[in-house]
């Protein structure tokens, strides 16, 4: 049970956090090559929090030398797999017994609401880790029919070294996505935390040590994109890059790969993501709960967010009523403030560009049925716009803050012309009472988590990834994760006939 049920009880625990601001190479915590440093700041208040380590090509390479060395030595990849269950597990315990200095940091540093880092981010972190413990000596390879003349095995192996690029809308979350399963199977891995919010995943790497991870095996080089993400895409001694971020960014990951050592590639990107609601959707104020907290949780900052709202023309008007109603449930303010379910946007350079959108809006003469102002500091108002056609920049942009799009259909056909007419592919919502359209619907909204009366994207056991330009290799999550960080390895054996 948390202990955080005030402000000023997360700002005690703020008051007594020592910030990790190094980067952690081979198993120790070490400042830049250069001596550089990156201001983080608190995106709440635009005050600094540190200065963290301005990694580049060197710290990567140093970074790439101790995983490919502590892979080769086996340390972690020979392991038992029983012992690197273990190490896993007792990795997720100590972050339980840090629960709330954890939550707090990531708030801090990335303007998320502490009362959803208290129940979401931090729990589902943990949650992620030790499902793919468990999955570790569960998980069987296979045998193939070749008759009594050979006996086939087909194996896993872990794929190497491997980098993963993180997104700053999730750090913690993000960070289990990719080092869960990577870990699990047995990879060295070096991690690049956005450079907006690298303090969580500091944290856990001081947590790793503790738990007994060997050195090498998990590197977290901090810096900038061009200085530290590019050299990961770009080494030929990193066997498979796992990348979650913008579209455009991935395209770059892609090229890397084909400039380089062709090495796989996994890319989750954005999305446009419909909730598509129909006249016989069963408890329109469920689903308005429903597409609010699709829309405004994690400030929009979400990439399966639900940005576009359509909705049959004969229950449009109610559904917006109950909408508007339900609004004053999400109230904006100090992400340390445990009552406030909105909070910054995560940098003043994001805040410009999601604001930027209300003014395309009002350009555009839309219908601005809610919010659409900014407030002190980097704070964007939970916003709800009528009338978006899909000629609108709003309709077919990812926006990636608490902006909602509205757009009306009169059919079935109508509906899933309008949810498909976009780039993305990532999630979608569909709302209705009727089982048989609920199948036909999300069979036919191309993208790779459908939900149908809720919005969610399944749990750990359910991969994650879309279609289009929202995704590209693989997927997140279940045990699907696990084949991004594995290469299939055939051994044949032949078993001759005995002699008479």
């Amino acid at each position: 049970m948390s202990h955080i049920a005030t402000l000023s009880d997360a700002e005690r625990i703020a008051a007594a956090l020592a910030l990790p601001n190094n980067a952690f190479i081979n198993g120790r915590f070490c400042a830049a090559a250069s001596g550089d440093r990156l201001t983080t700041v608190n995106p709440a208040t635009g005050e600094p929090l540190t200065q963290i380590a301005a990694c580049d090509i060197r710290d990567v390479n140093a970074a790439v030398e101790g995983a490919r060395a502590a892979f080769e030595a086996g340390s972690w990849r020979l392991a038992h797999p029983g012992e690197r269950k273990a190490v896993l597990l007792k990795l997720a315990a100590l972050m339980e017994r840090e629960l709330e200095s954890l939550a707090v940091l990531e708030s801090l540093d990335s303007g998320k609401p502490v009362s959803e880092c208290l129940a979401v981010d931090v729990p589902e972190t943990i949650h992620v880790l030790k499902w793919h413990a468990e999955a570790i000596d569960k998980l069987y390879d296979h045998s193939a029919p070749t008759g009594n003349g050979a006996l086939a095995l087909v194996v896993r192996e872990p794929i190497g070294v491997v980098g993963c690029v993180l997104p700053w809308n999730f750090p913690l979350l993000m960070l289990a996505w990719k080092i869960a399963p990577a870990l699990a199977t047995g990879c060295s891995v070096i991690v690049k935390p956005a450079e907006q919010t690298s303090l969580t995943a500091l944290r856990v790497a001081a947590l790793a040590v503790e738990a007994g991870l060997p050195a090498g095996v998990l590197n977290i080089v901090t810096g900038t994109g061009q200085a530290v993400g590019e050299p990961i895409g770009l080494h030929a001694d990193i066997d498979m890059v796992s990348f979650t971020g913008s579209t455009a960014t991935g395209r770059r990951f892609l090229r890397y790969a084909a400039d380089s050592n062709l090495k796989k590639v996994v890319l989750e990107c954005g999305g446009k993501n419909p909730a598509v609601v129909f006249n016989d959707a069963e408890d329109l104020a469920s689903v308005a709960a429903n597409v609010l907290n699709g829309a405004f949780w994690n400030m929009g900052e979400n990439c399966s967010a639900t940005s576009r709202l359509l909705v049959q023309e004969e229950v449009k008007e109610r559904l917006l009523g109950l909408m508007a109603e339900q609004l004053a449930e999400w109230p904006m303010g100090n992400p340390l403030d445990p009552k406030n379910r909105l909070g910054a946007m995560v940098s003043a350079e994001h805040f410009s560009k999601v604001s930027g959108y209300l003014q395309t809006a009002r350009s555009e003469g839309l219908r601005i049925l809610q919010g659409g102002g900014t407030e002190q500091g980097a704070y964007v108002q939970p916003t709800i716009i009528d009338n978006v056609t899909p000629e609108s920049a709003l309709f077919r942009e990812e926006i990636f803050g608490p902006i909602l799009c509205v757009t009306s259909f009169k059919t079935e056909a109508e509906a899933i012309a309008l949810a498909n007419d976009t780039d993305y592919g990532l999630a979608g919502s569909v709302y209705t009472g009727s089982l048989n359209r609920a199948i036909r619907v999300s069979r036919a909204v191309r993208a790779g988590t459908v939900t149908v009366n809720c919005f969610g994207e399944g749990d750990a056991t359910t991969p994650f990834g879309g279609y289009k330009q929202s995704g590209f290799g693989g997927r997140d999550k279940s045990v699907f994760a696990l084949d991004q960080y594995t290469e299939l390895k055939t051994l044949w054996i032949d078993v001759p006939a005995q002699d008479a």
